[in-house]
């Protein structure tokens, strides 16, 4: 009996994905909460005390556009948002840190006290050059 030489189709081996779960350790349900402010958005990130990104959200992400999204009322729908993707993580106390200039910084600190988030302190970290690189020249209309 003679055997016959066929061809076997041999499939590469399939990479499995594996998923990395990210594991939050909360000190007694305290957390940060990041928000930076500009003349064009308003970004607040969620992290826990050692900095590890719980959520975040933006005002461009929640469906404001131009100049909207800079407004007090953007950033209390930016708040809640985040807050609706942290709130199994348990976070009940915040630092807040501030970064920039721009009109929703108080809105964003106001809408995190409404929805039930307690404030343990407020710390403005926006840049400040020390006599660093010069600035533009300003614009003359």
């Amino acid at each position: 009996m003679e055997e016959k030489n066929t061809p076997v189709a041999v499939a590469a081996p399939v990479k499995k994905i594996r998923k990395q779960k990210v594991v939050q350790r909360l000190l007694k349900g305290k957390g940060q909460a990041h928000i930076k402010s500009s003349y064009n958005n308003t970004i607040i990130s969620i992290t826990d005390q050692n900095g590890s990104l719980i959520a975040w959200s933006s005002a461009g992400k929640c469906g404001f556009k131009s100049a909207k999204k800079a407004t007090p009322y953007a950033a209390g729908i930016v708040v809640k948002d985040a807050l609706e993707k942290s709130k199994d993580s348990g976070i009940k106390e915040v630092d807040v840190f501030i970064k920039g200039i721009g009109p929703a910084r108080e809105g964003a600190i106001r809408a995190l006290a409404a929805n039930g988030l307690q404030i343990a302190s407020i710390k403005d970290v926006t840049p400040v050059p020390h006599n660093g690189c010069r600035p533009k020249k300003p614009r003359r209309v």
